[in-house]
């Protein structure tokens, strides 16, 4: 058998070569960037993170279960502490001698029942067959960049840009948007700029990390509340939206994701942050907005989220007609056997462990696909007839893009752990464990 190329080396990458690999599946992972860690290494030139990042949900609930972080980890780590474990357990588990590090992939086209790719390394092109791909370079690298209904003289940037906080020294600064990302950013922007207006087109509903001094995350795991119970404890908790001069939510909770953040209401609440309507014209460096008040900035910054960037395969391929593939369980092509979209998920709570088992899942797919395997003929006919339906268990997500591949997440994970119970149950041992696969490209050296 060829190996399967997996491309990317952050969380999805790393949880999909290592469960092809404790299968018994041969492996290659193509990565951009000379190390491992994807879009927690700041260093990397496709990573969109800023210097004050930090986990929006707690190390616990996001982890890895087979490789804890360490007691001196703090609750909500910072990118650098993420970065560093990422590396650690790609030496734990043998990952880094999987990898062609520095290889940028430039093209995956069907050849026959196998995939031909194309990648770039210091400079030169190679062209390889493999026996299948598995695309796991994220989802948050390619900016939903807006535009605005005039012309602005003065900076304009994307959340994408941002690193560091003297970026807002002495400025007026205007933040579009108040995702997780935006509420952050907003907040560096409190302590170096001038002032600092954000401007919202909707609501959001706001969660703090911490109730009762534990992560928020873990007591929701722990209680399991109803929607309608989990909104009313926010609302006691932090207030609504109104309260503090933004919109209403159009949306109930958990329709969107919520902003996860204990600073960015306090800011408001103080005075250091203005809220503003939607934006209605713009000329030169004054902004005028829907309710017909208007102000002045040296720089906008658009933190207005990120559109799947999947630029080596054509979209055609995706079975990608809307905003995003339509893929069984978000991951299986109804017509390819041999390519997965790896990571294209989203849900409150899934965390890295979700994406590990449906790491394992895929695995466990092409292990018993190659065994000729009654479960692995079954899922084939499953995702055939099923890529259309969304796992949302009921739940009305917004019709937006990034919304566009979310899920419930108890849902998502109660039809993973059915198809792995299933994949599990005949599971032919056909193919040798611990298949060494000749890199033909150096790797680099574990950090």
């Amino acid at each position: 058998m060829k190996p399967y190329a997996v491309i990317g080396a952050g969380p999805m990458g790393l949880a999909t070569v290592r469960n092809l690999h404790r299968y018994g599946i041969p492996v290659v992972g193509l990565e951009i960037h000379d190390n491992v860690g994807g879009l927690w290494d700041i260093d990397s030139p496709t990573s969109t993170m800023y210097e004050s990042a930090h986990l929006i949900s707690s190390k616990k609930m996001t982890e890895y279960d087979e490789f804890p972080m360490a007691d001196s980890v703090a609750t909500y780590p910072n990118h650098r502490e993420i970065r560093d474990y990422f590396r650690a357990y790609a030496r734990e588990f043998g990952l880094y001698d999987l990898y062609e590090f520095k290889t940028e992939v430039l093209r995956c086209e069907p050849k026959g029942d196998e995939w031909e790719v194309t990648t770039r390394c210091n400079g030169e092109e190679q062209t390889r067959i493999f026996s299948g791909v598995l695309i796991a370079n994220g989802t948050l690298h390619h900016p939903n960049k807006v535009e605005l209904p005039g012309e602005f003289e003065g900076e304009m940037i994307h959340a994408c840009d941002y690193r560091d906080p003297a970026t807002f020294d002495g400025k007026r600064v205007l933040i579009i948007g108040c995702g997780n990302s935006g509420a952050d950013i907003a907040v560096d922007a409190v302590h170096r700029a001038k002032s600092v207006d954000m401007s919202l087109r909707r609501g959001y509903y706001f969660v703090p990390k911490f109730i009762g001094g534990k992560p928020a995350d873990a007591t929701g795991k722990k209680l399991k509340l109803p929607r309608f119970i989990s909104q009313a404890v926010m609302k006691f908790m932090v207030g609504t939206a109104e309260q503090y001069g933004l919109p209403k939510p159009d949306y109930k909770m958990f329709e969107s994701h919520p902003v996860v953040n204990s600073l960015i209401l306090h800011h408001l609440g103080h005075g250091d942050i203005t809220p503003r309507k939607d934006i209605s014209a713009v000329e030169g460096k004054k902004v005028t907005f829907k309710d017909g008040a208007s102000a002045e900035y040296d720089m906008i910054l658009a933190a207005t989220g990120y559109k799947l960037h999947y630029p080596f395969i054509d979209r055609e391929h995706l079975n990608w007609p809307g905003m995003a593939p339509r893929l069984h369980l978000n991951v299986f092509h109804p017509q390819y056997d041999n390519l997965f979209v790896m990571g294209m998920v989203e849900a409150t709570g899934l965390g890295w462990q979700g994406r590990y088992d449906q790491a394992e899942m895929v695995a466990l797919f092409i292990k018993q696909k190659h065994a000729g395997a009654k479960s692995a003929e079954k899922l084939r006919e499953v995702k055939r007839q099923r890529a259309e339906i969304r796992v949302d268990g009921g739940m009305q997500y917004l019709e937006l893009e990034r919304m566009a591949y979310y899920v419930h997440k108890d849902s998502y994970m109660k039809e993973v752990y059915k198809q792995i119970a299933a994949l599990k149950k005949d599971f032919r041992e056909e193919l040798p464990l611990n298949v060494t696969v000749q890199m033909q490209v150096p790797v680099a050296e574990p950090a």
